[in-house]
């Protein structure tokens, strides 16, 4: 799959994915009346309203980008609805050719990561059968319990050609309390980018690894540094936009071959058309908002990258 990744990114020549992270806050409201007109002010309207907004942003932005990256937690709010809702897109985007990167941040004792993997990467026994649960392509992971979180869903990806992306130094302004502590002199986010170098090795694509890594934006000069310990690894870009991230913050990121990251921007790209700068679109044109956003990172990203 990190080859399909690299494939798409050259194609479109975006190093971008799409966070469809929605909220019902910037979800339009004709979305919203529609939904509930059919479903109630329920679960299943709230999911009904989900969904409608992503297969717009979609149907909008599919032609631009290789990637996009539902995060699981803005789903399970509305519990089974909810849920319906994330499969719904994950199956919507395949289906458009896209890369989906599921956000899910798991890990944990080895059984439980097991399951996890299968869950979302691969497939579960029933019987004399076998079944895909969500089937994305990439899942974020969190390594906080050691390799026996980690390598149940190494093994999956071997198995169904996948991949993970491990947070390594993550965009949020708290990271640091844990992350930037030294272990004999140096900072806990450069063990575990060695670590995860060590475990791409393990399954390597025709140039990147199948492990990928989660490095924020908003810390440039640990992506330098990150950059170089995890040389063959692809890094997940997050905090571009509308967490402070811009496109010179980026370029330390990517390998001189111009590979080597993917952005991530959420909201600044489904809640476009709520930003000054987009506001003529108004809510009505929501997606097209997203997608002159989408353009707009695309060439800011570019010029970062051109100037390097």
């Amino acid at each position: 799959m990190i080859n399909q990744l690299i494939t798409k990114i050259k194609k479109t020549g975006a190093p971008i994915v799409v966070g469809l992270d929605p909220m019902l806050k910037y979800i339009p409201e004709q979305i919203q009346k529609a939904a509930y007109a059919e479903y109630g002010e329920t679960l299943e309207g709230a999911a009904e309203a989900i969904w409608q907004y992503n297969k717009g942003i979609v149907d909008a932005v599919w032609d631009l980008i290789p990637a996009v990256k539902p995060q699981v937690a803005m789903y399970e709010q509305f519990g089974i609805p909810g849920m319906i809702a994330f499969q719904k897109t994950v199956n919507y985007c395949k289906e458009k050719g896209l890369v989906v990167i599921g956000d899910i941040k798991r890990g944990d004792i080895g059984s439980t990561s097991e399951a996890y993997a299968v869950g979302h990467l691969g497939k579960v026994q029933v019987g004399s059968k076998s079944w895909y649960g969500f089937n994305e392509d990439f899942v974020t992971v969190n390594p906080y319990l050691g390799s026996d979180g980690v390598k149940p869903f190494i093994k999956v990806c071997q198995e169904e050609k996948k991949g993970i992306f491990v947070l390594v130094k993550t965009s949020n302004p708290s990271s640091g309390e844990l992350q930037d502590k030294l272990v004999d002199g140096r900072p806990v986010y450069e063990l575990v980018g060695e670590q995860v170098a060590a475990w791409g090795a393990e399954c390597m694509g025709d140039s990147y690894s199948y492990v990928g890594a989660v490095v924020g934006a908003t810390y440039p000069e640990q992506g330098r540094i990150l950059r170089k310990v995890m040389p063959r690894t692809f890094i997940l870009v997050p905090g571009y936009g509308a967490q402070g991230g811009k496109g010179a913050d980026l370029v330390h990121f990517f390998n001189e071959d111009g590979l080597g990251a993917i952005i991530n921007s959420s909201r600044g790209i489904i809640a476009a058309y709520q930003q000054e700068k987009y506001a003529q679109y108004g809510a009505a044109n929501y997606a097209d908002a997203s997608r002159a956003a989408v353009i707009d990172m695309r060439e800011d990203i570019a010029q970062a990258l051109a100037a390097r």
